[in-house]
């Protein structure tokens, strides 16, 4: 490690000397260019795991530069991105994640790549989650993050974060549709059951495993009572009884239930 971080010295600052040297030529000799490709890749992942991370992109950016034609100048790409991963440049992360994927589509690392865009949308749109008020969260940033989720967990089922995206996905699933029940109560204390019926609607049926379905469902019921609507209204609250038992919005749907055996409730 000693004689390594000489020659992490030593690189950085002939960095400078060869920045606007041209690209470089397809390698002659190339068993030797592999060799010299991985030394100063893994040189740079020193100073990566040293969580020095200005250096670490400076060696990565050129390994990227003098060995552009080997599988470490990708390798390379990617842990730039991870560098500003690690330090919350989350953006910055993401497009480079993205330049990998686009540039180089049937890499093994593509997985990888996808998984951190993924994971990095997530995080970029966790504040939004709990501190504003649903009327004012960014919607499209976690619209977002649930596509590109849903996406890869069709295209990679068995991946080894399958787990962590699924719970990422439940969570934005469940943001999205909790906001829709919220414009929906909206409209419903507006009077305007029609556009009440097609928010909740809507979430039902583009938010599933939302988690809020009972809930959903009791509104649904509760803004048809409202129109009137009384055995529609009855069905919905007892497929939410047969459905789900075990939630808490059973009690809702039967004192609902109740109201409407009594006509003049209404």
């Amino acid at each position: 490690m000693y004689w390594r971080k000489h020659v992490v010295a030593a690189l950085v600052a002939g960095i400078g000397l060869t920045s606007c040297a041209p690209p470089p030529e397809a390698p002659r000799n190339p068993l030797r260019y592999t060799e010299n490709a991985k030394r100063d890749y893994e040189i740079a992942l020193d100073a990566y795991f040293d969580h020095d991370w200005e250096t670490a992109v400076l060696l990565f950016a050129e390994v990227r530069r003098k060995y552009g034609y080997s599988r470490y100048a990708r390798l390379a790409e990617l842990r730039i991105a991870d560098a500003a991963y690690r330090q919350d440049n989350l953006a910055e992360a993401i497009a480079g994640y993205k330049a990998f994927v686009h540039d180089h589509p049937n890499d093994p690392e593509v997985p990888y790549a996808r998984y951190r865009i993924s994971k990095g949308l997530f995080e970029e749109s966790s504040e939004n989650f709990i501190l504003p008020p649903l009327e004012e969260r960014d919607l499209a940033s976690i619209q977002d993050a649930r596509v590109t989720l849903v996406e890869f967990l069709d295209e990679y089922p068995g991946y080894k974060h399958a787990r962590e995206m699924r719970y990422m996905l439940e969570v934005t699933t469940g943001v999205l549709a909790r906001h829709e029940l919220y414009v929906a109560r909206f409209y419903l204390r507006k009077d305007n059951y029609q556009a009440a019926v097609a928010r909740t609607r809507y979430a039902l049926e583009n938010y599933k495993s939302s988690g809020l379905e009972a809930e959903a469902l009791v509104l649904l019921g509760e803004t048809y009572m409202k129109m009137k609507k009384r055995k529609t209204a009855g069905k919905i609250f007892r497929r939410v009884l047969k459905k789900y038992p075990q939630s808490a919005f059973t009690l809702p749907a039967k004192n609902f239930l109740r109201q409407l055996a009594t006509p003049t409730q209404l």
